[in-house]
């Protein structure tokens, strides 16, 4: 499977929502947000459309899922708290926000933690996911699961990063999150923390040297025009959750709370296939826009100098917890 194959993908779900939605007005409407651009290989444009298609399927006429990429709505932070208030009623948002209303989330965002994304995909669909959505369901939140973000890399304009010492004194704009900022710090990095929405036009004017995103959202948000060199550090996987407000949640019929269950279930795994599918033909499509691309030297190198923000965040994460996502990515 290729890019052309997430086009048609994005393509068919577009048309399949256009036609669900013309013929009649449907009895409940549910608007879902998400920050980023509304692209064919775009992860959380692809999660949004995938759930939007599975959910009007199974309930033709009932629901209509209404889209609002972009930053229509607002920033994650601002989605994540119309989700707690019920004036959005679903959002894709990144593990990082999520984390900061919710700290054992911050388990997630742990630097260096997966190997590859099956490890990731162990621990957020096993018993530590379903704790962690349990614990978001107490702050109002509703997780439909783990959609594929890629793991996060390195890109800036200053030089290639190969060891942890070309990190240092590099001004990275990392998310409003803890865990970054003490990742970057560990490294020797300037964490600017700052929205999303300033990112752009902040690489532009040099008021940071870069940031640390998955190739696919490097891609689709057209970073390659503003920014040299992507690093393939790999250092922290991206989970983006399907998210649905409680209250929203709470007012819909049983059957239709099933439909919402069944159908980001569905279309997590359907986001995921499409999504590494992609992964080849977006990093051809970043080379061929001039980026210059390179790997790592020693990933251990890296795992040595963050050590303690592992020490730093275990106390809110939980010692438990922590020990069983380690003991599950070590044993696959």
């Amino acid at each position: 499977m290729t890019m052309k194959f997430t086009r048609r993908l994005f393509g068919a779900l577009l048309t399949t929502a256009a036609l669900t939605g013309a013929a009649h007005a449907a009895e409940i409407e549910l608007k879902l947000a998400w920050l980023t651009a509304d692209s064919p290989t775009d992860p959380y444009a692809i999660t949004a459309h995938a759930f939007k298609k599975e959910l009007e399927a199974a309930l033709p006429g009932r629901v209509e899922v209404q889209l609002f990429p972009n930053r229509q709505l607002g920033d994650d932070k601002e989605i994540l708290e119309g989700l707690q208030f019920g004036t959005i009623d679903m959002g894709v948002i990144t593990n990082a926000v999520v984390a900061n209303l919710e700290p054992t989330y911050q388990l997630v965002d742990l630097p260096f933690l997966f190997g590859s994304a099956g490890q990731a995909h162990e621990v957020l669909d096993g018993p530590v996911g379903q704790e962690l959505a349990a614990n978001l369901r107490d702050d109002g939140v509703v997780s439909l699961g783990a959609a594929e973000g890629g793991f996060r890399n390195m890109i800036n304009n200053t030089r290639p990063v190969r060891k942890p010492e070309d990190v240092e004194g590099v001004k990275y704009r990392t998310m409003q999150n803890p865990v970054f900022i003490e990742m970057f710090s560990a490294l020797g990095g300037s964490p600017v923390p700052m929205a999303w929405g300033e990112v752009f036009t902040a690489m532009q004017q040099g008021t940071v040297d870069g940031l640390e995103i998955p190739a696919s959202v490097v891609n689709s948000n057209n970073y390659a025009e503003v920014t040299k060199y992507l690093s393939f550090t790999r250092h922290t996987y991206s989970a983006i959750h399907l998210l649905m407000s409680e209250r929203s949640f709470d007012r819909l019929p049983e059957d239709v709370q099933q439909a919402v269950l069944d159908a980001g279930h569905a279309a997590i795994a359907e986001q995921r296939q499409a999504v590494a599918a992609a992964e080849a033909d977006v990093v051809a499509a970043l080379k061929d826009k001039g980026m210059q691309i390179n790997e790592i030297d020693d990933v251990g190198a890296f795992r040595a100098k963050v050590g303690p923000v592992y020490e730093r965040f275990e106390p809110t994460i939980g010692t438990e917890l922590l020990d069983r996502a380690l003991q599950a990515v070590s044993s696959n």
